[in-house]
């Protein structure tokens, strides 16, 4: 898939008063994207989220709806998966993305009344010093939030409400 193959599929869930974006590195190599509302409810991301926000959908477009009318977005630090990629390269590839992050976070809202939360540690560390400078609220304040897979399933569990809690509204 190209960049607007993953927006057009992202932005069908964009709530209208957004409370908290999560930033993640991008879409994966895979195709198993958050936003797809065919894929399964049991991809680790997906589930993850759900897990969060306690809920158990019957189907992973129940689960993207709920996840909106909750004020939950995700977004990807760049539409160029860079999973397959290492070290530098894959830094590279992020930091060369940075402009084009930004211009999108600031097009959600006021980036002073959304909460960012960042996952992933090379997230964590490449991006929170520069987008706490750029303004943004960023919660992690330094915690670095694994991704739920590869057997991080349990520390992401563990760490993410030690940044954010879950405050359930009208949804």
């Amino acid at each position: 898939m190209e960049k607007k193959d993953y927006l057009r599929l992202r932005n069908r869930y964009r709530p209208p008063r957004i409370q908290t974006v999560f930033i993640l590195e991008s879409p994966p190599a895979s195709g198993k994207y958050f936003y797809d509302p065919d894929g399964s409810i049991h991809e680790q991301l997906f589930s993850a989220m759900m897990d969060l926000l306690d809920f158990e959908p019957e189907t992973k477009r129940d689960g993207l709806e709920y996840f909106s009318r909750t004020g939950h977005f995700l977004v990807d630090a760049t539409y160029e998966p860079v999973n397959e990629l290492r070290g530098k390269t894959r830094e590279a590839a992020i930091l060369r993305n940075y402009d084009n992050l930004v211009e999108d976070l600031r097009a959600l809202g006021a980036s002073n009344t959304i909460d960012f939360v960042l996952i992933k540690a090379n997230i964590c560390q490449l991006l929170g010093p520069r987008l706490e400078a750029d303004g943004f609220n960023v919660l992690n304040r330094g915690v670095s939030i694994p991704f739920p897979g590869s057997g991080q399933q349990g520390n992401f569990r563990k760490v993410l409400p030690e940044v954010y809690k879950f405050k359930p509204t009208g949804a």
